[in-house]
């Protein structure tokens, strides 16, 4: 009868962030199927994003009916408070990670020595306010060329076939996801297989970017949530150079985020010569929310973040919005808990792109709240 009411406090404790969970069973005299069964699946939920869950303190009978079960071969069971300490210990990360405090954020991070990546502009967003663009505009980009990019693109062999399905797309290690700006969009994608050097994305504007990780890290916060705002800024007191490349994976407590709802070619043109921004066709134009969105579900976002814009060139400045550091797309995943060691931060991205059902793909904007997650993070040149 109490199953139920334990599933909702493990489940909590797993969106929270919690991959080591304590079962102290001294106070439990039965267990029924029902409640093993709660146990199974969350030891199955928390193996796959490298967690645990470990049982203390059972009574002898309790002990009886997992061993009856043949759980015990399973489960790891505690006598003592030190056999489970040290356990616990040996899960915690290396303690070569370097460790920041920044307004309450705790940061772990690993740091490599590796030469800066660069950043790419691809076409021009100065067609964009009024709808002009044409097929002289599309930009082919190879993928093996852009591992990650943003920017409002497509798939496709003719312009007459594909340009009523640009939309906000995003591409994380080299894998192309993007949201057609229709009445009923879905996303759709092409996952690159490792090694091929074919595959082609076409692109109005938007950037792309390349090179190793300088920085893998977590991040958290025990008390409040994170706004993106914040955490970018955090980011710069962890890497040196003034251009991040970012690729953030988290699970949103909160997205806020907006999408074109129609493709800003010369032939859908506002018929009253405004921009699409002007608040006459804004509503038309834009999908923009009014309240956060998406809790739990997984984001991979990808984009770029300038601490100093007057010291980039132009074309890079015009790759953000007036008074805003950071451009990023985000791809958003099903609801599932995530494996948040860092060591693992490449795995468990390619784990989420392939095993997750994808929904959107939106421009992600600043009040976007996280509580915990990952980032890698590539020192970028123009």
């Amino acid at each position: 009868m109490t199953c139920s009411d334990l599933q909702k406090q493990i489940d909590n404790l797993i969106l929270n962030g919690e991959r080591i969970l304590i079962a102290d069973l001294h106070e439990v005299s039965y267990v029924s199927s029902a409640g093993l069964r709660v146990f199974i699946n969350t030891l199955k939920q928390l193996k796959k994003v490298g967690g645990d869950i470990l049982l203390y303190n059972a009574s002898p009978q309790t002990q009886e009916i997992f061993t009856l079960s043949g759980l015990l071969q399973v489960f790891r069971l505690f006598a003592n408070r030190e056999g489970i300490l040290a356990a616990i210990r040996g899960e915690k990360p290396a303690p070569s990670l370097l460790s920041k405090e920044i307004r309450g954020i705790s940061i772990q991070y690993v740091e490599r020595q590796v030469s800066p990546g660069t950043l790419l502009p691809i076409g021009s967003q100065r067609k964009l306010p009024l709808s002009e663009y044409t097929e002289q505009d599309i930009v082919t980009m190879k993928a093996q060329d852009i591992p990650f990019s943003t920017g409002l693109a497509t798939i496709g062999e003719n312009f007459d076939d594909y340009k009523q399905f640009l939309g906000e797309s995003v591409t994380i290690n080299k894998n192309f996801y993007f949201y057609p700006a229709v009445k009923r969009p879905a996303v759709d994608f092409m996952l690159c297989p490792q090694g091929d050097s074919s595959l082609e994305y076409k692109f109005l504007h938007g950037f792309g970017f390349n090179g190793s990780y300088n920085y893998i890290l977590t991040f958290d916060h025990p008390d409040r949530l994170i706004q993106l705002t914040e955490l970018i800024s955090a980011f710069f007191e962890i890497a040196k150079a003034n251009m991040l490349g970012i690729v953030l994976l988290a699970e949103s407590k909160g997205l806020w985020g907006m999408h074109l709802k129609n493709v800003p070619i010369l032939e859908n043109k506002p018929s009253n010569g405004r921009e699409i921004f002007d608040s006459t066709n804004f509503a038309e134009w834009v999908n923009f929310p009014v309240e956060a969105s998406d809790y739990n579900h997984v984001v991979i976002g990808v984009g770029i973040a300038i601490k100093d814009k007057n010291a980039e060139p132009p074309a890079l400045q015009e790759l953000l919005a007036k008074d805003h550091p950071f451009h990023l797309h985000g791809a958003v995943f099903a609801k599932e808990a995530l494996n948040k060691n860092l060591e693992q931060f490449e795995q468990e991205m390619n784990r989420v792109m392939t095993d997750l059902e994808v929904y959107k793909v939106q421009h992600i904007l600043g009040q976007t709240r996280f509580q915990n997650g990952m980032a890698g993070i590539i020192e970028l040149k123009g």
